[in-house]
């Protein structure tokens, strides 16, 4: 009888271990300032997962500097998926044979499906009168921003900077004199989009944050309403936010169909409504009209109308001996 029972238990154990072995766990690895999205997204995804295809899945966050981030994909962690801030992290893993060569070609619109842009946080208040990117430069301010060697955010400030100059007819050499005394004004640089929060509200460094329009609403969660002002430049970068799968890890884990299914839902209404409300934009024109409140109209400029593509500026100002680092250290 003892026998029997133990062996009934046996069985319901294990009956009851199935479904959990069953489940399918999948690790988004992303950039920091988007862990609240994607913690609202992850819940929507599983929810229409389950609905969809009447299985469980799970999925695991992983956030910290895009370029981090990447490096640290490339050398073994494995995630299923990537979800960056610049395509230059993605077009890494691509080099490296760890996402497909033709990533940007398997999702629509270049697989980005949302965007975001550069404004500026500055202390509630406004104390230092900051309206415009020239303001930044100015005695006596302090400037915020992320390293661009270590973060995508870090990057798209620093080209943001140089094509403000350039939409308003300068030329490269303006910008490039124009950034350095910028990055005169940096106290100290952030290593991703959220350490360099923590920096402006919990250090209580600088006058003013330059990041991305996301961070105001992860502000006012974080911190509470109030804390900041947000700034909106007369002229800012399209910052898009691409996304792929990796082939090296779906291949091993056969999960290829899963992690598909987690990028193609980020351009449903559901996530693009989901995007909308943590302040990243969205690519449905529906949502992004519904949202205009938050989405301030401002002059937008691609990466492409003054420095060819990412790759070409990623070789000519943030490579080792590039134009940041004479920059940088000339400033210093």
């Amino acid at each position: 009888m003892k026998k029997i029972f133990r062996t009934a238990l046996a069985a319901v154990a294990f009956a009851a271990a199935l479904p959990a072995a069953a489940q399918t766990t999948l690790l988004n690895v992303s950039y920091d300032v988007a862990r609240e999205f994607y913690k609202d997204y992850n819940v929507a995804f599983v929810a229409h997962y389950k609905k969809t295809t009447g299985k469980d899945i799970k999925v695991d966050q992983s956030h910290a500097g895009s370029s981090a981030q990447a490096r640290a994909v490339a050398d073994g962690l494995e995630a299923d998926v990537v979800t960056m801030n610049t395509t230059t992290d993605v077009d890494f893993l691509a080099e490296r044979g760890v996402v497909a060569k033709d990533w940007s070609r398997r999702f629509p619109h270049g697989a980005a499906p949302t965007s975001s842009t550069m404004l500026f946080l500055v202390r509630q208040g406004n104390p230092k009168g900051i309206k415009d990117w020239d303001d930044l430069l100015k005695p006596g301010v302090q400037v915020i921003v992320v390293n661009p060697k270590t973060g995508g955010n870090g990057r798209m400030a620093y080209l943001a900077a140089w094509g403000y100059v350039r939409s308003k007819g300068g030329s490269d050499a303006d910008a490039a004199e124009f950034v350095r005394k910028l990055y005169k004004n940096v106290p100290v640089l952030a290593r991703g989009g959220r350490d360099a929060t923590g920096i402006f509200l919990q250090r209580n460094i600088g006058d003013v944050l330059v990041t991305f329009e996301s961070e105001v609403v992860s502000v006012d969660r974080e911190f509470g309403a109030g804390k900041v002002d947000a700034i909106h430049p007369s002229a800012s970068i399209v910052a898009e936010n691409p996304v792929a799968v990796v082939e090296r890890t779906v291949a091993r884990k056969g999960t290829a169909e899963q992690a598909r299914a987690y990028l193609d839902f980020l351009y449903s209404d559901e996530a693009q409504e989901i995007a909308a409300r943590h302040g990243i934009r969205p690519r449905s024109e529906a949502v992004l009209k519904r949202h205009a409140a938050t989405f301030k109209p401002l002059k937008l400029f691609t990466v492409g109308e003054y420095f060819g593509s990412l790759v070409e500026a990623q070789k000519k100002h943030f490579n080792d001996g590039g134009e940041f680092d004479k920059i940088y250290t000339a400033g210093r």
